[in-house]
């Protein structure tokens, strides 16, 4: 599948410089919602665009800036457009109709379960896991997950990935000059998988600093309605 999708990248190249962001909103939109593409095939270029001056508004920091913002929104869209539909639809509509959503209900089950073990701070660690960042919208809409905790946790999550996508082309486009598309693709993805223990190790500390904080808060909110 990523092969196919860097030849239709390669042929859009032209068009990216001039409309990147627009076409990084709306391929990120698809990215989250369901029809899942690899994210890395937009946002790798986007960075490596940006550091040619190739990406609009054509300064590198501030098209990477652009870029990162215009991803995080459109990954922010298509997790809303499940999370809606899946808050409408209910889970027995979802889990008979899933084949007309591109969905495996064992992908669903999955998700679901991830969702009740970790509860709403799955929604922000799954942003950052392969196969798992779309659907984990979709639990979190059949609960009825507050929607502004839903927006913050999702935000938060892609604008991570966003970040490290960006980032990584962007400094494949300034140590090289003759890299191919399909190469940049590669090569980022393999820098990817062989530091994603990092990545996993910040998601987690992150975790646990959230966890202890709320349970400092709700200890004591229990503490004051004790004395009350």
């Amino acid at each position: 599948m990523t092969e196919h999708l860097i030849v239709y990248l390669e042929e859009t190249i032209e068009i990216a410089r001039v409309w990147g962001p627009v076409l990084i909103f709306v391929f990120m939109t698809v990215e989250s919602s369901f029809l899942p593409f690899p994210s890395e095939i937009v946002m790798i270029p986007a960075g490596f665009m940006a550091a040619r001056h190739e990406l609009f508004p054509g300064t590198p920091l501030s098209a990477v800036v652009v870029a990162v913002l215009c991803g995080i929104l459109g990954s922010l869209a298509g997790a809303y457009i499940n999370y809606f539909l899946s808050l409408k639809l209910g889970r027995a509509v979802l889990y008979r109709y899933a084949k007309w959503f591109f969905l495996k209900r064992e992908s669903l089950e999955r998700a679901e379960g991830i969702f009740r073990e970790y509860g709403e701070i799955a929604t922000f660690v799954c942003r950052l896991l392969p196969a798992i960042r779309q659907l984990i919208s979709i639990p979190a809409g059949v609960a009825r997950m507050n929607f502004f905790r839903f927006s913050l946790f999702t935000g938060l999550g892609a604008g991570i990935w966003m970040i490290v996508l960006t980032v990584i082309g962007y400094q494949f486009g300034m140590r090289t000059q003759d890299m191919s598309y399909a190469d940049l693709v590669h090569r980022s993805k393999a820098l990817i998988h062989g530091h994603y223990m990092w990545l996993f190790g910040g998601c987690a500390a992150i975790v646990v600093g959230y966890v202890l904080i709320q349970r400092r808060i709700m200890h004591g909110r229990k503490a004051r309605e004790a004395d009350a």
